[in-house]
């Protein structure tokens, strides 16, 4: 029997809440159910306005339910009840201000608070309303109540220009985040095994430069330290992530420290290190860099023959000397051809307690890929392969691995 296996069920029901945010849920929709995931749509009257449920039907490829369907006798069991028991996550998005404060005060007055009141999975909640709203003191006293629970996870919401012509917060997630999310409850049934922890990770590729334009780099994107930021948040974990320049954002709920070169790398992780539960370096970081640095554009003719070069700093090695007793340090391998016996050195002469051995050599694992592969070793002498997966994926194997 393999340590890790994915979610067999997959099955998620898709609560909309009545507000302008209610259009992305059909992006939401069509990428889950792309992905394999069985969906169930509930619509609030207020939903109905912004959204039809045909629209939502057509998406998920089943009946979208509204209170109409509640309030009348045509199933063998309460609607409901059979809702909150086949659901295996259920999502409410957007989440307002009124349902929030239902929820909050275990009322249930339409088919999505009954719902929810009869299920016992986890809860993912995307809040969006009106910035004056959002920080109404009220309307936050329900929000941190409704997350004492267990059960419920609440996503941040963003800030910038709302429907309403307001700049300020109160925009819910964007439809990717939602569905990552997602998929790290269906992996983790809703464990929350990080809760109290911090999490440092760096992700990508460090660039060494010669000049203003050159530099010496790698073609790491930083898409597995990301992957591991997002499944430490999603698992109850405060999560720094030291990152270096890259396509996709820092998550929501994430503190993202953003670094170009090695030292300044380096300077970023000590400064957080002390607070670190978990440290993990994903980061491609450069082995060398360029001795002598030009302010200006060399000319392609003033460009040496041979480049002298220097070693920048080992960052790994000085966290493992520096790191206490209750941290945990893990590091990236990224080998080609036999991949174990070199890692299991690093990991010794860096003093980890744990590394991931990536092939970047064969194809579709390794940089710049949504997928990986990789083989997890540790100081007790334990040593796990894990096949090819998507990165959020092994993120969550890990995590399993070392918690």
């Amino acid at each position: 029997m393999p340590l890790f296996s994915s979610p067999k069920s997959k099955r998620v029901l898709i609560a909309v809440g009545g507000g302008i945010a209610a259009y992305k849920v059909c992006e939401l929709v069509s990428t889950l159910f792309k992905s394999g995931v069985e969906l169930r749509v509930i619509l609030t009257k207020s939903a109905q306005k912004f959204i039809n449920p045909l629209t939502l039907a057509t998406l998920s490829r089943h009946q979208a339910y509204t209170d109409n369907n509640f309030w009348q006798p045509i199933y063998s069991r309460p609607l409901h009840i059979e809702l909150g028991e086949w659901a295996d996550v259920i999502v409410i998005a957007p989440l307002t201000a009124n349902t929030l404060a239902k929820l909050a005060y275990g009322m249930a007055d339409n088919l999505l608070t009954n719902t929810v009141l009869a299920s016992t999975c986890p809860v993912l909640l995307a809040p969006a309303m009106n910035t004056d709203m959002w920080e109404q003191a009220a309307v936050q006293r329900n929000w941190q109540q409704l997350l004492t629970d267990s059960r419920f996870y609440g996503m941040e919401t963003g800030s910038g220009l709302l429907a309403c012509d307001r700049i300020g917060a109160g925009r819910m997630a964007e439809p990717a985040e939602i569905f990552i999310y997602i998929q790290s409850l269906l992996y983790t049934q809703g464990k929350k095994d990080l809760m109290g922890k911090q999490v440092l990770i760096s992700a990508g590729g460090t660039r060494e430069y010669l000049d203003p334009v050159r530099f010496i780099g790698n073609p790491s994107t930083g898409k597995m330290g990301l992957a591991l930021a997002q499944a430490a948040l999603h698992r109850g974990a405060k999560v720094t992530l030291i990152h270096c320049p890259a396509s996709w954002k820092v998550p929501l709920g994430v503190t993202g420290i953003s670094v170009v070169s090695a030292e300044e790398m380096q300077q970023a992780m000590l400064k957080e290190l002390l607070n670190a539960d978990i440290i993990i370096m994903s980061a491609a970081v450069a082995d060398v860099k360029p001795r002598d640095y030009s302010t200006e554009k060399l000319p392609k003719r003033s460009l040496p023959e041979n480049l002298p070069l220097i070693p920048v700093p080992d960052i790994v090695a000085e966290i493992g000397n520096r790191k206490q007793p209750h941290q945990y340090l893990i590091g990236f391998a990224a080998q080609t051809g036999h991949i174990v016996k070199p890692a299991r050195e690093k990991l010794q002469r860096k003093k980890l307690d744990a590394i991931v051995a990536n092939p970047i050599d064969k194809i579709g694992s390794g940089f710049g890929s949504d997928d990986n592969e990789a083989v997890f070793l540790d100081k007790e002498g334990r040593e796990v392969e894990i096949p090819a997966c998507s990165k959020l994926e092994m993120a969550h194997y890990l995590f399993d691995f070392v918690v």
